[in-house]
This record gives structure tokens, C-alpha cells and sequence, in this order.
């Protein structure tokens, strides 16, 4: 049975942080693309490999609520999980956590 989710480790690092020391919000997006690339590697696919043979994933929407803030340094777990999946589509949910806080 190939997993449907999949959990990161994520240091925060400080040049993804503004003058407060908080995460910018425009490093979120590169986040979940880290959780959808190793999910899909634990699946046993490699993404450079699915684009050798001509397919590319299209990221068509994208919803983000904020909930607390990560600042520099904080050792984040990112848990990406497959929602729903057809012939061509396949939805993500994506939640991060610092000490067990989804953020």
C-alpha cells in the first residue's frame, strides 16, 4: 500500500525570516512543495523522473491559513497528506507543527 502522508523535518533558517525574526509567508509555498516531492518519493517515484517521461504537476490552488507564526530557528515538522486523488488531480492538505502547536 503506497502512504498518503508523509512528515518533514524543517529548521527555520534566517534568511526565510524577516527584521522580527518571524517566517516570511512567502516561504510557506516552498515548504509544501518539500512535503509533495518526499511524499511522493516514498511513494517511489521520483519527481525529476515523472518530468523525464513528460508529466508536470500544475499547482492550480492555493489556500493558506496562519495560525501562530515560526520564527528563526524553529525545528518545524511538516505533515503533508493526500486528501483526494483522481486521473489527473490529486489535493493536498498541509499542516505544520513547532512542539506539537500546529502553527
Amino acid at each position: 500500500m503506497k502512504p498518503t502522508s508523509c512528515t518533514v523535518p524543517i529548521k527555520v533558517r534566517y534568511v526565510e525570516c524577516d527584521p522580527m525574526g518571524y517566517l516570511h509567508h512567502s516561504h510557506y509555498l516552498p515548504y509544501f512543495e518539500i512535503g509533495r516531492t518526499e511524499l511522493l518519493r516514498q511513494c517511489g517515484v521520483a519527481y525529476k523522473d515523472l518530468e523525464a517521461m513528460g508529466v508536470f504537476f500544475v499547482v492550480a490552488k492555493v489556500t493558506i491559513n496562519y495560525k501562530l507564526p515560526a520564527r528563526y530557528d524553529d525545528d518545524l515538522e511538516l505533515v503533508t497528506k493526500i486528501t483526494r486523488q483522481t486521473a489527473v488531480r490529486i489535493e493536498h492538505d498541509y499542516e505544520i507543527y513547532n512542539a506539537n502547536t500546529r502553527l
